[in-house]
C-alpha cells in the first residue's frame, strides 16, 4: 500500500461526494422558487440510497468477479472481502475500501444528474423507486462492461477514463428517456420558467468545479503523473467550453450571460471527462470548444424538438458525454498514457470504432432500460404531480416546506 495514493483517492474521494450538494445548488437555482428545496433534496437523498445500494450489492455487481462480461457476480454482496488489503484487479497501491468508496461517489451523482430533465414535475417516492431501479438495472451493468475487469466493451478497448460513458451518457440516454414518458410540465411553451436565483446556480457551478478536479484527477488512482495530466485536461477543457458557449451566445444575441457561462464550463467538464487521462493540454483546449458549441447547439434544439429537458441534461451531459467519448477515438495518445490507446490524430482508426461501439451499446442499451422503468414506475404508482401540486409546487405539496417567507 502506497500511503501518498491512498490520501490523494481519499481526498478525491472527498470531492466527487462534493460536487451532489454542488449539484443540488446548480439544479437548484435554475427552478422556480416554489420547487428549489424539492429539487435540491432529490441530489441530496441519493447520497443515502445509493450508497446503501452500493455497499450490499451495486460495487459487487459494477466491479465483482466478472460473469460473461456483462456483469459482476455477488460474491462481495456487503462488501464480503473489501478490506483495507490493495485490490489485485483495481486500484493495487490502496486499500480495496478506498478504491470502492471513490466509486460509490461516481455512483451517487448519476441518478442524480438525471433529475434536473425532469425538474419540477415527478413526486418523491416514486423518484426514489426509479432512481434505485436504474442505479441496479442501468449504472450497474455499464459500469461493469466499461470498467469492471472482464467487461466486454473494456475487452474490445472503448476507453473511457472518468465517466463519458458509465456517468454522462447513461444519463443522458435516461434523461430523454425520462422526458417522452412523463411530457413537459404543465404551461410548457406558454408559462415563462426563467430560473429564480442564479448566483445559487454560480456557486453549484464552482463545487462542480472544484469537485471534478477529483472525478478526473482521482481516476489516476494514483498521485502520479496521470492524474496530473487529468487534473490539467479538466481544468482546460471546463475553461474552454464556458468561453465558447459565451462566444456563441454573443454571436447570436449579442449577450453573454451567467447561466450561459455555467452550463459553457459544465459541458465542457462533462466533455472532457473520457479524455482526461487521454489527451494532452491543447487536444483538452480543443474538445472543450467543441463542448460549448455543440452543447449550446443541442440545448438551443430542444424547443423546436418539443423536448421539455427542464435543466438541459440531454444537450449538456448526454451529447458532451458521447463527443467527449468520440474525441478519445480522434485525440488519445500513448505518448500522454502508455495504457491507453492511440487516435485517429496518431494514425489509429480503429480507436474511433471502438469508442464508436462504446456509445451505441450504452446510449442503447441505457435509452431503452431506462425507457422501460419510468413506464414502469410511472404506470404503477405515477410519477408526476398532478396538476394541483404541479401548480402549487414541490416544495409545499411534496415536502410541507418553503424556501423562502416572501
Amino acid at each position: 500500500m502506497d500511503k501518498a495514493d491512498t490520501a490523494f483517492l481519499l481526498a478525491a474521494s472527498g470531492l466527487v461526494l462534493l460536487m451532489t450538494p454542488g449539484l443540488a445548488l446548480f439544479y437548484g437555482g435554475m427552478v422556480r422558487k416554489k420547487n428549489v428545496l424539492g429539487t435540491i433534496l432529490q441530489s441530496l437523498v441519493l447520497i443515502s440510497v445509493i450508497s446503501l445500494e452500493w455497499v450490499y450489492f451495486g460495487y459487487s455487481m459494477a466491479f465483482g468477479p466478472d460473469v460473461g462480461g456483462v456483469i459482476g457476480d455477488l460474491s462481495w454482496l456487503g462488501l464480503n472481502g473489501v478490506t483495507t488489503a490493495p485490490s489485485a484487479d483495481y486500484a493495487k497501491t490502496v486499500p480495496h475500501l478506498v478504491f470502492m468508496v471513490f466509486q460509490c461517489m461516481f455512483a451517487i451523482i448519476t441518478p442524480a444528474l438525471i433529475t434536473g430533465a425532469f425538474a419540477e414535475r415527478v413526486r418523491f417516492v416514486p423518484f426514489l423507486l426509479f432512481s434505485l431501479l436504474w442505479a441496479v438495472a442501468v449504472y450497474n451493468p455499464v459500469c461493469h462492461w466499461v470498467w469492471g475487469k472482464g467487461g466486454w466493451l473494456g475487452a474490445r478497448g472503448v476507453l473511457d477514463f472518468a465517466g463519458g460513458l458509465v456517468v454522462h451518457a447513461t444519463c443522458g440516454a435516461a434523461a430523454l428517456a425520462g422526458i417522452l414518458v412523463l411530457g413537459p410540465r404543465r404551461g410548457y411553451g406558454r408559462v415563462s420558467f426563467m430560473p429564480h436565483n442564479l448566483p445559487m446556480t454560480m456557486l453549484g457551478t464552482g463545487l462542480l468545479w472544484f469537485g471534478w478536479f477529483g472525478f478526473n484527477g482521482g481516476s489516476a488512482l494514483a498521485a502520479d503523473e496521470l492524474a496530473v495530466t487529468a487534473f490539467v485536461a479538466t481544468h482546460l477543457g471546463g475553461m474552454a467550453g464556458l468561453l465558447s458557449w459565451v462566444a456563441m451566445e454573443w454571436v447570436t444575441r449579442r449577450q453573454a450571460t451567467t447561466l450561459g457561462a455555467a452550463s459553457g464550463a459544465i459541458a465542457g467538464l462533462a466533455t472532457i471527462t473520457p479524455a482526461a487521462g487521454f489527451v494532452g493540454p491543447n487536444a483538452a483546449v480543443v474538445i472543450g470548444l467543441l463542448a460549448g458549441v455543440c452543447c449550446f447547439l443541442a440545448v438551443n434544439a430542444k424547443g423546436r424538438l418539443g423536448l421539455d429537458d427542464s435543466l438541459d441534461v440531454v444537450g449538456i451531459h448526454g451529447v458532451g458525454g458521447i463527443i467527449g467519448t468520440l474525441c478519445v477515438g480522434i485525440f488519445a495518445s500513448t505518448a500522454v498514457n502508455p495504457a491507453g490507446a492511440d487516435g485517429l490524430l496518431a494514425g489509429q482508426l480503429a480507436q474511433l470504432g471502438r469508442q464508436l461501439l462504446g456509445v451505441a451499446a450504452v446510449v442503447g442499451y441505457a435509452f431503452v432500460v431506462s425507457w422501460l422503468l419510468f413506464k414502469l414506475v410511472h404506470g404503477v404508482l405515477g410519477m408526476r404531480l398532478s396538476e394541483e401540486a404541479e401548480v402549487e409546487g414541490l416544495d409545499s405539496a411534496e415536502h410541507s416546506e418553503t424556501a423562502y417567507n416572501n
